[in-house]
């Protein structure tokens, strides 16, 4: 089944934010990429450009909330592992040009309901996997600011990587990360 316009739309904005950011990632060009007819854009989102990000900014966000639920249904020992993991694989299949799209939203400070969204994703990632570490034994001041700690670090690597030219950073991020998360559980890790 051929998706209609509306997914294809919230596909090429998400595709373009993560290789070029809101700004950059033009009409045009978001018309071309999703197929699209600017007729076919404001019917379904009245509101324009700006509205159509911020829905591909909530389903970005919904979709990478999946993978760190995934990751999380397993023992946490391994978490970093996979989630760090996944990025590098992210990066390397995509030739390093596309990166997180919540970031790019987040970044956009003309269009203030795509940056709310960014950040409103950025607080669930956050509730998901200090719920997650609270789950496996921390305490819930601990999962919430290590959780918090996690997306920043992660955010951070994924830049450093793409401008790098160089998986490092989330190699460098995943390793240490695990360690921390091997320190904060309880004696021989907790089990979910």
């Amino acid at each position: 089944m051929t998706a209609g316009p509306r997914t294809r739309l919230i596909e090429s904005a998400i595709e373009l934010v993560r290789e070029q950011g809101v700004h950059a990632a033009g009409l045009a060009a978001l018309l071309e990429r999703g197929n699209a007819s600017r007729n076919s854009l404001y019917q379904h989102f009245p509101a324009g450009k700006g509205e159509l990000v911020e829905a591909a900014t909530r389903v970005a966000g919904a979709r990478i909330a999946g993978v760190v639920e995934k990751i999380t249904a397993a023992p946490p020992p391994g978490w970093f592992d996979s989630l760090l993991g996944w990025w590098v694989t992210t990066l390397e299949q995509t030739g390093y040009r596309a990166g997180c799209p919540i970031l790019g939203a987040a970044l956009a400070e003309s269009e203030p309901r795509v940056q709310a969204a960014a950040g409103e994703v950025f607080a669930d990632w956050h509730e998901r996997l200090g719920s997650a570490l609270a789950d496996a034994g921390l305490s819930a001041e601990e999962a919430r600011s290590f959780g918090s700690f996690v997306f920043s670090a992660l955010e951070g690597a994924i830049v450093q990587s793409r401008a790098m030219k160089s998986t490092r950073p989330l190699e460098d991020a995943q390793r240490h990360l695990a360690v921390l998360l091997e320190n904060y559980l309880p004696e021989g890790g907790a089990s979910r």
